[in-house]
């Protein structure tokens, strides 16, 4: 007799896995939340009194190739913070505080200790972030990946006041860009990173690396930031123009996709200290400059653009809740583009 299972689909472990994932998902509800895991959908109260003229945000993301990395070490927990700081950040460009998220977890052979690793990182994450992770898909599909392989991605919405919004559509020439510090590569960048390190030169996951002071795999798989908290404060105390998350197409890519059509942005290299992971895959892959900060965010991992004159204050300010930050370029009259030199 045939059954799913025998096609590679197991439903008992799907169902551990959702058994697992349960405590971890009910401890980021709020009042918010009308349903419970397991619904056919998520539901979430819309009224909120605070706001005047509330906008929701959405956004839509993945943690790519990293979790070929996790794979690697054996270790889940961190891609799934990933995921939900990438898209926290993603949202509060526009000036968006999140309220939910929900997730896409795929694979070709559904673990479920695998799954509740995955979960638990994401859960830990929405509540640092006061955002409830409200649904989610946990799929099994053999034929699609690779035996061993898994897919994650994530969607969130936020709300923001209508004349809140961070659009950049403020931002003049003479503004300054305030550059803050990533916790490494992030969430981008990884197909490359592992060409140069384990195809091009052999390196192995577990090695450590005196130039890092720590094993290649730690380093890859540091948990991207999420920038929700200083920079929440940040928008109540100054005027932020613009806003970039230095992801996928990293400066070249993201800072234009704030700037107005009659604005460039200069960035110096010389005001901050590239961490060193960038610095080796740069030279072990012979990459050029312009590549490097095409392809990563070589240590910036956030960009706010502010008036010339508030630039030292927020620098000042964002040290006070432990960031490191510094004045790292100028906007100038131009054609929507960034020149870093």
């Amino acid at each position: 007799m045939t059954d799913y299972k025998s096609a590679g689909v197991d439903i008992e472990a799907g169902d551990e896995a959702v058994f697992r994932m349960k405590q971890h998902v009910h401890a980021t509800f709020n009042e918010r939340v009308l349903t419970d895991i397991g619904s056919f959908g998520g539901m979430f109260a819309a009224d909120f009194p605070d706001f005047s003229q509330p906008v929701l945000v959405s956004s839509i993301d993945g943690v790519g190739t990293k979790v070929k990395i996790a794979a690697m070490m054996d270790k889940y927990d961190t891609i799934g913070a990933d995921l939900v700081n990438h898209c926290v950040n993603d949202i509060l460009v526009q000036g968006a505080k999140p309220l939910f998220f929900l997730d896409y977890f795929a694979s070709s052979k559904l673990v479920p200790q695998i799954a509740e690793q995955v979960v638990k990182g994401m859960s830990d994450a929405c509540l640092e972030a006061n955002c409830a992770l409200i649904g989610g898909e946990t799929a099994e599909m053999p034929g699609v990946y690779v035996d061993g392989e898994l897919d994650l991605a994530g969607c969130i919405v936020g709300i923001v006041e209508r004349e809140k919004i961070v659009d950049g559509s403020r931002i003049r020439p003479g503004d300054v860009v305030v550059g803050i510090a990533s916790s490494g590569l992030h969430t981008n960048g990884y197909s490359l990173v592992r060409k140069i390190f384990f195809e091009d030169n052999d390196y192995k996951v577990d090695q450590y690396v005196p130039e890092l002071g720590a094993t290649l795999g730690e380093v890859l798989l540091a948990t991207h930031r999420c920038y929700l908290k200083p920079l929440m404060a940040i928008m109540e105390e100054f005027d932020v123009r613009g806003i970039a998350h230095l992801t996928g197409g990293g400066f070249y890519n993201n800072i234009p996709r704030v700037l107005p059509i009659d604005c460039q942005v200069t960035v110096e290299r010389r005001y901050w200290g590239v961490p060193p992971i960038f610095t080796l895959l740069q030279e072990k892959g012979n990459i050029d400059p312009i590549e490097m900060h095409r392809a990563f965010n070589m240590g910036i991992g956030m960009v706010l653009i502010v008036s010339n004159h508030s630039g030292l204050e927020v620098v000042a300010r964002l040290q006070e809740f432990g960031e490191t930050a510094s004045v790292i370029g100028e906007v100038h009259k131009g054609g929507r583009e960034v020149n870093v030199i």
